[in-house]
């Protein structure tokens, strides 16, 4: 494999965050918006990866995680999740 398509499925899944970000709660599509509008293109590996695992959740228990209203599932509690989580939070 060559050494630019690491870089390069990056990018797609980058991409792919924005589309997946649009969900039903109009309040979860702002927040995740904002958050994708400011850091999208600085998102390393495991902060995609905890990004998609939140992006999984109904978006009742996602905009209740956000408000901090909720814990994380222990299945989703590591540690590039819950960054994640805290810079949604501060959008």
């Amino acid at each position: 494999m060559a050494g630019g398509s690491g870089a390069a499925d990056l990018a797609v899944r980058r991409q792919r965050l924005r589309w997946r970000a649009r969900r039903g709660l109009l309040e979860n599509d702002i927040v995740l918006e904002r958050f994708l509008d400011a850091h999208q293109e600085s998102l390393d590996e495991q902060e995609i990866a905890g990004l998609e695992r939140l992006l999984e959740q109904g978006d009742k228990d996602l905009f209740e995680l956000i408000r901090g209203h909720a814990q994380l599932n222990p299945e989703l509690d590591d540690s590039a999740t819950r960054r994640v989580l805290a810079m949604l939070q501060e959008t």
